[in-house]
């Protein structure tokens, strides 16, 4: 009996133990708080794979981040020799082409409006600020499943986001309204309170750095030139809008395609081969926000969105069309290439 009692208050204490041991959500939240407000700075690798399309998009993405307000994302899509650079600094947040020698500038308060699965500050956020976020610990990782704060959610409200015990990032995966993941990120590789050089965020040494990793630019350009220009249709399905024309028009570049579609709602969308930057002294400036596409970095107004993708420039317009709608069918031009 003794034996027994014994064995009892031992088994009882190991229970108190544990459950002293394991944190709460509350905890955890907080912590992860905490853990943004001190840090300084990090860098961070990861690959995000896009699952929008017939056939699934892996990029490769390098993250800097010096607190508070600079920013530098290098996404890369090793397959396409596509590369695309989003920086905030001092100046305002640009865009970065390098294969085309181009940059963009907006006055925009990127990242602060809007989920981005690739930086750690805006996971926080978005477990800080949904109340509803579902919450499980296991014996490696803390998981949160929570709402996304897209602007425009409704095509990726969902998502599941891991952080390892020490509050490292593990993955994340977004998901549509019916929990499929269309996009995951991966991280790699994680370093907090990083340092950096005084020119690290500069938009001239960044585009110059960019290009350095490319083929010699008079092959970029040759490539550029010599592509063919092959038209692409949106897969996604707009009820009410179907294709009415499609009209080809010559230009001192080659050529511009003119899709019309039409119906309950309406919406064009303009393709012509991107134009190399010569002299690139002056970035352009771009009215609206800028907004991930997934396979690249685009710039969205109420009624339009446009974005430079393999050597092509597009631009959708519809006064009919929700943002999510454009979104929607903006995303889906990556995909079947009809002619």
């Amino acid at each position: 009996m003794r034996k027994w009692l014994i064995f009892a208050a031992g088994l009882l204490i190991m229970v108190v133990l544990s459950a002293c041991g394991s944190k709460s959500q509350e905890d955890v939240v907080s912590a992860l708080n905490e853990k943004v407000a001190e840090m300084k700075g990090y860098k961070a690798n990861a690959k995000m794979t896009l699952q929008m399309g017939e056939d699934p998009q892996v990029y490769n993405v390098e993250v800097w981040h010096k607190n508070p307000d600079f920013y530098r994302v290098n996404l890369k899509n090793p397959k396409r020799d596509q590369s695309q650079m989003i920086l905030r600094n001092k100046e305002g947040v640009f865009v970065l082409t390098p294969a085309l020698n181009k940059s963009f500038k907006f006055q925009s308060e990127w990242p602060k409006n809007s989920s981005q699965a690739y930086l750690y500050e805006s996971l926080v956020k978005d477990v800080m600020e949904d109340k509803g976020a579902v919450f499980k610990a296991t014996d490696k990782y803390y998981v949160f499943e929570t709402k996304t704060r897209y602007q425009n959610n409704k095509m990726l409200p969902y998502q599941v986001i891991t952080f390892k015990k020490d509050l490292t990032p593990v993955s994340v995966k977004v998901q549509d309204p019916d929990k499929n993941t269309l996009v995951s990120v991966q991280f790699t590789k994680v370093k907090f309170d990083a340092s950096f050089d005084k020119n690290a965020f500069d938009m001239k040494r960044n585009m110059t750095s960019a290009q350095l990793e490319l083929p010699v630019m008079g092959e970029v350009k040759g490539k550029n030139k010599d592509k063919a220009f092959t038209v692409k249709h949106p897969t996604a399905k707009i009820d009410g809008a179907q294709l009415l024309d499609e009209e080809e028009l010559a230009t001192g570049s080659g050529k511009r395609v003119v899709l019309t579609y039409g119906g309950e709602q309406t919406y064009t969308l303009v393709e012509e081969k991107a134009a190399y930057e010569e002299t690139a002294l002056a970035s352009t400036r771009m009215n609206g926000e800028p907004v991930d596409l997934g396979f690249t970095i685009g710039a969205m107004t109420d009624h339009s969105v446009s974005w430079t993708f393999e050597g092509v420039d597009f631009m959708l317009a519809s006064k009919d069309l929700s943002k999510d709608e454009m979104l929607m069918v903006a995303r889906s031009v990556s995909g079947t290439e009809v002619k």
